[in-house]
C-alpha cells in the first residue's frame, strides 16, 4: 500500500457502495431530446452540436466501411507513442459493431464498402488523416440521414462507436434503434486513462478481467496496468523460474495472450507492473537474494517495523541484480503496452544502517547514498525494459532520496501517488497521477476516492509531462475477496475518472445528477454476469472461521514479521481473512475450541471481502467480552453491521447504516464466553444465546461479509468459532450447535 497525501482529498465514505458494474453517464436530457444538454455518453464528447431530429436505425442500415480503410489500423496522424499502437483493422471492427448492434437493437446490418450510396440509417466508418483528432479522436455526424464516424485510428473509430452504442442504449426502450441527429469532435483530455489493479496479493478471475475490459473500453478507458508481484505473491507462471509463482493462482503465457487478444478488440494496453526491490518477498525467498539473506544480513530494524528484511532484494549483490534482470526480461517480452512498472518505491531509509549497505557504499565509487543505490538499480532495469521496446513506470518516492551521483533516467514514467493530479511534480519526467485515486477497501487504510472533489473541482492536467490519470485499487489485507467486492467499490470512481479524464471541462450538473441517469447506459454488450456463489442450505455452514493456527495458502507468501498480519481460515468456504499490520489480534490458547483471538483496539480487525449474503441466513460466534465501548461491530460492510454492543444501548443488536440502530433485549455479560447467533428472514431477525432465544426484532439486513470490525467500533474481548449459513437455522438446530 502506498502513502496517501492528507486534506480535501480524502474521504472515508463508501460513495460506490451499490453500483456494481454501473456505467454512470452524464447527460441532463435523454437523446431522443437533443436541445436539453450533453449527450448519453461517458465520458461527455468534448465538443457536441445537437442538431433537431432524430436518426433511426432499420433494418435496412448497413455498416459501410470505406474500402481504403477496411484493412488498416491508424493513418500518420493517428499515430502516438500514447496510449500505443492500435491492433485492430477496421474492418475487424466494423464485423464487432455488427454483432454490438445486435445485442443492442436486435437488428443485424450488413457490411459493406458503398460509402457513396450511404443512406438513411447507415453507418459509415472510414480513417482519414486529421491531426486534430489525433491518435484517439474521432468525428461523430449523423446530421444528415447516415451515421459517419471518421478517425486517424481504430482508437478513435472504436471509440466513435461506443457513443453510438451507448447512445442507441440509452434511449428508444421499445427498440433502442433511435439517435440523436448531431455532429461532435471528441478528442481526450489525457492520452492515458488508467485502471490499476492490484493482482498480485489478490487473484482475479478471467471472467472478471475479461468483464473489466469491457466496461474500460466502454468507457473510453484505454490502460490496464495489472500489478503482478508483491511480498505476498507473484503471479506469472514462467517454467522459468519453478517456485515463484503457484499455476493454480498466477497468469500463465497462454493466459497473458488470451488477455491481451481481448483487450485489444477493446483497444486497452494491457500493462505489466512487477514491484522490485521493495515490497518482493515472494521474489526474494524463492531465490534468497533479500537483505536478511546470507552472511552479515541486515535485520528487523533495517526495515519497517512489520516486516522482514526479505521484503527487500539486495541491490549490493551481483546475483540479486542479474536474477532480478532476468525475471523482467522474462516477462517483459510477455507485452506489447508502451509501459512496463517495476515498482521501485518504498525502499526503507533505514537499510542505509545496515552494515551490508554500508560497507559496499564504502566500496563502490558510483554510489554514495542509497538513493544512489536505489537510482542505478531503477537504471539498470531500465535497460532491459527498453530493449523490449517499452518504456519504465516507477512509482514516485526515489526522487525524496539523496542521490548525488545517480539520477533516474529522464524516459522513465512516474506513477505519481502524491500531490492532486492537477500539476505535474517530479520535473524532467513524465507522470501518471495516481495519488487522489485509490480504492483500499479495507478497514486499515479505509480509502476510497472523494468523488464529489473528482467530479465537481478536479482539474485534470493538460502539462506536456502529465501523461494521464490512473485509477488505483490496493487488495491489502483482502487477499481472498471475491472480485465482485473490489468491483463495488470501484465502479463509481472508475466512471468519473472516465468522463474528467477525457473531458476535462468544467462539468454541466452534480455527482448526484451524474449517478441518477446511470440506468440509461447500463452495461455495454457482452458482459456476463457474476458468477453467484451458490447457497449452501443443507444444514452445512457456508464459512466457518475457526481462528486455529492453519498452513498459509499454496500461492501466497507471509511477508510480515512474527505477529503481523495473521491468517485466518475458512474452514467451510473460499472466503479466507486477514488481519491488518498495527493492533492486531492476539492469539490466546484458552478458546472454546482451541485457539481463539483477542481483540484490543479499533484497528484490529479481520478482512474477508464478501459480498453481503441476502436473507434468510445465520450467524454464531463464540464471544467472550472484556470491556464495554459505545459500539462494537461484529460483522461489517457499507451497508449494515452486526453489533455486540449497538450505539446508544449497549445491547446486542444490528444496524442498517443510514436507516436505523435495531436492539436486541439483550447484553452481553463481561468475562465469559456466551455463544451468540442471530438467524435472519426478510423483515425480521431472532437472537439466541447459549442456545436460548433471547430476542426478537422486526427487521433484517443481509449479512455483512466485508470484515470483523471497523476502524472505529471494534469490538473489545476474545472470539472464536464464527460461523454463517445461507439459510435460516431452527430453534432446534441453534440449540445444537457446539
Amino acid at each position: 500500500m502506498r502513502r496517501r497525501v492528507p486534506g480535501p482529498l480524502l474521504t472515508t465514505l463508501a460513495l460506490v457502495a451499490g453500483f456494481i458494474g454501473a456505467v454512470l453517464p452524464v447527460l441532463p436530457a435523454a437523446a431522443d431530446d437533443p436541445g436539453g444538454g450533453p449527450p448519453a455518453v461517458v465520458p461527455r464528447p468534448t465538443d457536441w452540436t445537437p442538431l433537431d431530429g432524430t436518426v433511426r436505425l432499420s433494418e435496412k442500415s448497413r455498416i459501410l466501411v470505406d474500402p481504403r480503410s477496411r484493412d488498416a489500423r491508424a493513418l500518420s496522424a493517428g499515430r502516438a507513442e500514447f496510449p500505443g499502437p492500435a491492433r485492430q483493422d477496421t474492418g475487424d471492427l466494423a464485423e464487432r459493431l455488427r454483432t454490438e448492434i445486435e445485442a443492442v437493437t436486435g437488428l443485424a446490418p450488413s457490411i459493406g464498402s458503398d460509402t457513396a450510396h450511404a443512406g438513411p440509417g447507415d453507418i459509415v466508418l472510414a480513417l482519414r488523416d486529421a491531426d486534430r483528432l489525433g491518435a484517439e479522436g474521432y468525428a461523430f455526424d449523423s446530421a444528415d440521414g447516415p451515421v459517419r464516424i471518421d478517425a486517424a485510428s481504430t482508437h478513435g473509430l472504436y471509440y466513435g462507436t461506443r457513443t453510438l452504442l451507448q447512445l442507441l442504449r440509452a434511449t428508444d426502450p421499445d427498440g433502442h434503434r433511435t439517435l440523436p441527429r448531431a455532429r461532435a469532435t471528441d478528442v481526450p483530455t489525457q492520452p492515458v486513462r488508467m485502471v490499476h489493479i492490484d493482482a498480485a496479493r489478490k487473484y482475479w478471475s478471467m471472467p472478471y478481467l475479461k468483464n473489466l475490459i469491457r466496461r474500460m473500453g466502454d468507457q473510453k478507458l484505454n490502460t490496464l496496468l495489472m500489478h503482478l508481484s508483491e511480498a505476498e505473491g507473484f503471479r506469472l507462471y514462467s517454467p522459468k523460474f519453478p517456485g515463484l509463482a503457484d499455476p493454480a493462482h498466477s497468469y500463465s503465457r497462454a493466459d497473458i495472450e488470451e488477455l491481451k487478444a481481448f483487450a485489444a478488440r477493446h483497444h486497452v494496453q494491457l500493462t505489466p507492473g512487477l514491484e522490485i526491490p521493495g515490497h518482493a518477498t515472494a521474489i526474494s525467498d524463492t531465490f534468497g537474494i533479500g537483505f536478511g539473506d546470507g552472511p552479515g544480513a541486515c535485520t528487523a530494524a533495517h526495515t519497517h517495523s512489520h516486516l522482514t528484511p526479505d521484503w527487500i532484494i539486495d541491490m549490493t549483490s551481483e546475483k540479486a541484480v542479474e536474477k532480478t534482470k532476468e525475471i523482467v526480461d522474462e516477462f517483459a517480452g510477455w507485452f506489447d503496452a508502451p509501459l512496463f512498472s517495476i515498482g521501485a518505491e518504498e525502499v526503507p531509509g533505514q537499510l542505509a544502517n545496515c552494515p551490508r549497505v554500508q560497507d559496499y557504499l564504502a566500496k563502490d565509487p558510483d554510489v554514495t547514498t542509497l538513493g544512489d543505490l536505489l537510482n542505478r538499480y531503477i537504471n539498470t532495469l531500465d535497460e532491459v525494459v527498453t530493449a523490449h521496446g517499452s518504456r519504465t513506470a516507477v512509482y514516485n518516492g526515489s526522487e525524496h532520496m539523496t542521490a548525488p551521483q545517480q539520477k533516474v533516467r529522464g524516459p522513465v514514467v512516474f506513477l505519481t501517488w502524491e500531490g492532486t493530479g492537477s500539476e505535474p511534480v517530479i520535473p524532467g519526467h513524465d507522470e501518471i497521477a495516481i495519488g487522489p485515486f485509490y480504492v483500499t477497501p479495507n478497514n486499515y487504510h479505509h480509502l476510497y476516492p472523494n468523488q464529489p472533489w473528482m467530479y465537481d473541482s478536479w482539474q485534470p492536467s493538460t502539462a506536456a509531462d502529465m501523461l494521464g490519470s490512473g485509477l488505483t485499487n490496493w487488495a491489502d489485507y483482502n487477499f481472498w475477496a471475491e472480485d465482485g467486492y473490489f468491483e463495488q467499490q470501484m465502479a463509481g470512481a472508475r466512471a468519473v475518472l472516465a468522463d474528467r479524464a477525457w473531458n476535462g471541462t468544467a462539468t454541466p450538473d452534480t455527482l448526484a445528477g451524474f449517478r441518477t441517469r446511470a440506468a440509461l447506459i447500463g452495461d455495454p454488450p457482452g458482459i456476463t454476469a457474476q458468477p453467484e456463489r451458490p447457497r449452501v442450505d443443507d444444514g452445512r455452514p457456508s464459512h466457518h472461521w475457526t481462528f486455529d493456527p492453519a498452513p498459509y495458502p499454496s500461492g501466497w507468501t507471509y511477508a510480515g514479521s512474527p505477529g503481523n498480519t495473521l491468517y485466518a481460515e475458512d474452514a467451510a468456504g473460499d472466503l479466507a481473512g486477514s488481519s491488518y499490520i498495527i493492533n492486531n489480534p492476539t492469539p490466546v490458547a484458552d478458546g472454546v475450541h482451541g485457539q481463539a483471538w483477542r481483540f484490543d483496539s479499533d484497528r484490529d480487525g479481520v478482512g474477508f471481502g464478501g459480498l453481503d449474503v441476502a436473507e434468510p441466513w445465520t450467524v454464531s460466534v463464540w464471544v467472550r467480552p472484556s470491556a464495554r465501548t459505545a459500539d462494537q461491530v461484529l460483522l461489517s460492510s457499507p451497508a449494515g453491521a452486526l453489533k455486540l454492543q449497538q450505539y446508544g444501548t449497549g445491547r446486542v443488536g444490528l444496524t442498517a447504516y443510514g436507516e436505523a440502530d435495531h436492539s436486541f433485549d439483550y447484553t452481553l455479560p463481561l468475562g465469559t464466553w456466551t455463544q451468540l447467533t442471530w438467524v435472519a428472514t426478510p423483515g425480521r431477525t431472532v437472537l439466541y444465546a447459549d442456545g436460548e432465544r433471547v430476542g426478537t426484532v422486526d427487521a433484517s439486513i443481509p449479512l455483512p461479509m466485508r470484515s470483523v470490525g471497523t476502524e472505529k467500533a471494534s469490538l473489545r474481548g476474545d472470539l472464536d468459532d464464527l460461523r454463517t449459513w445461507d439459510e435460516a437455522l431452527s430453534a432446534e438446530e441453534v440449540a445444537g450447535l457446539d
